[in-house]
C-alpha cells in the first residue's frame, strides 16, 4: 500500500541544503520514493507550534519502503547532517 513521509522542517542553518538535496533525491528514488512537495511557500491555517520554513511529502510505495530509506546505511550522513542545520518532525502514514 502507497504511503507518505510528510515533513515539516525549521531550518536553522541552511548550510546543508544544497548537498543534501540531490544526494537524497537520488536515494529517495533507489527505493522506490517520490517527492510531492519540497517548498518553503505554502500558507499556515492552523498551528499551535514553532513555524516550518519548508513542508516535504515524499510518496513510497509501502511504508517498508520508506523505513528502508529513512534505516538504510547510505541515508544515516545525510539525516545527521539535517539534524544538525533543522529540527524536523516527520510522520510516516499509509494512503487510502
Amino acid at each position: 500500500m502507497t504511503a507518505y513521509v510528510i515533513g515539516r522542517v525549521r531550518v536553522s542553518d541552511p548550510s546543508w541544503i544544497n548537498d543534501y538535496i540531490p544526494n537524497v533525491q537520488a536515494l529517495v528514488e533507489s527505493h522506490g520514493g517520490r517527492y510531492l512537495v519540497r517548498s518553503p511557500e505554502f500558507d499556515v491555517i492552523e498551528s499551535d507550534g514553532e513555524p516550518a520554513t519548508v513542508f516535504v511529502v515524499i510518496e513510497f510505495p509501502s511504508k517498508d519502503a520508506a523505513n528502508a530509506f529513512y534505516s538504510s546505511a547510505e541515508y544515516q550522513p545525510w539525516l545527521a547532517s539535517r539534524k544538525a542545520g533543522a529540527t524536523s518532525e516527520l510522520v510516516l502514514v499509509d494512503a487510502l
